[in-house]
């Protein structure tokens, strides 16, 4: 493993490290209102929602790491206190990307970068009419890490108003992640689009306790053929089989009861058929645990 000081390299080398590492990430699409009526946006990497009672929204302006300038956004919530978080599409990305660029201030990122600006309800910013959620905001506070290139100004922000296009809405009543095709900023110029074989489901009960990776044998925990994935699943089931269903089902798998790896590969295949009960009872039948 490489080991990093943080302090002993050049900060613009450290924030790729982190940007690297700690992705991907939403991205805030933060529309404000200085106190002349100038509209701005621009787009934040350090964003997530961090409350739903209140509902708190956190995204980080950053100073400049080349001249230790601020950005626009910051000084217009400073002064008026107000913002919309848009989401970023798939279908805006590279109009995202065009705000990104650092225009004089009082000039429209919504003109420049082809983005129709819509009246929010209670506060000034306008929204982003493309975005397919925008979330109204009030900001509750501003907290500063830090006075040199590349400290962050963490700005809280409580939403008072979300706006969802019916579109995106699937029909248990929630946003379907497809729909949405929402974009994640990695490190450099990389971006993650999420949407169809990137999506996956992990169902976890978290009020049930499971028996843990430290009660499955030593043999399974050991396996060659598992992945730690496969023994994660494992893991998370409430209770391991009973001895009659260990005995049971070696009599439906005599043939290779012998055969370590073709019962781990078999249990391995009933894994991925989400056939969990089945995966632990053959290798239970299979492991050198059960007498």
């Amino acid at each position: 493993m490489r080991i990093i000081d943080p302090k002993a390299i050049p900060t613009r080398e450290l924030h790729q490290f982190l940007l690297g590492s700690v992705a991907p990430r939403p991205i805030a699409f933060v529309s404000t209102m200085d106190e002349d009526g100038n509209p701005n946006l621009a787009p934040y990497s350090f964003f997530n929602a961090f409350s739903s009672n209140p509902p708190i929204l956190v995204f980080s302006s950053n100073r400049r790491v080349v001249d230790n300038t601020t950005k626009d956004t910051l000084y217009n919530i400073q002064k008026t206190g107000e913002a919309v978080v848009n989401v970023v599409n798939y279908s805006i990305v590279r109009q995202m990307a065009v705000t990104s660029i650092q225009f004089d201030s009082g000039v429209s990122e919504f003109a420049k970068a082809g983005l129709t600006p819509l009246p929010s309800d209670l506060v000034k910013p306008f929204r982003v009419k493309e975005s397919p959620v925008n979330m109204e905001c009030k900001v509750k506070d501003i907290i500063t890490l830090g006075e040199h290139g590349g400290a962050g100004h963490l700005i809280i922000c409580e939403v008072v108003r979300m706006h969802i296009d019916e579109n995106i809405i699937d029909e248990k009543d929630r946003i379907d992640p497809d729909k949405i095709d929402l974009v994640g900023r990695l490190g450099r110029a990389y971006y993650t689009r999420v949407k169809g074989d990137s999506i996956f489901t992990v169902v976890q009960p978290v009020t049930q306790i499971s028996i843990g990776y430290d009660n499955l044998p030593e043999d399974i925990r050991n396996s060659s053929i598992l992945t730690g994935n496969d023994l994660g699943r494992l893991a998370g089931l409430k209770a391991l089989p009973t001895q009659e269903e260990i005995e049971n089902t070696k009599i439906n798998i005599r043939e290779i009861l012998n055969n370590k790896e073709a019962i781990h590969k078999m249990a391995q295949e009933k894994i991925a058929e989400d056939d969990l009960e089945l995966a632990i009872r053959i290798l239970m039948a299979g492991s050198t645990m059960v007498q």
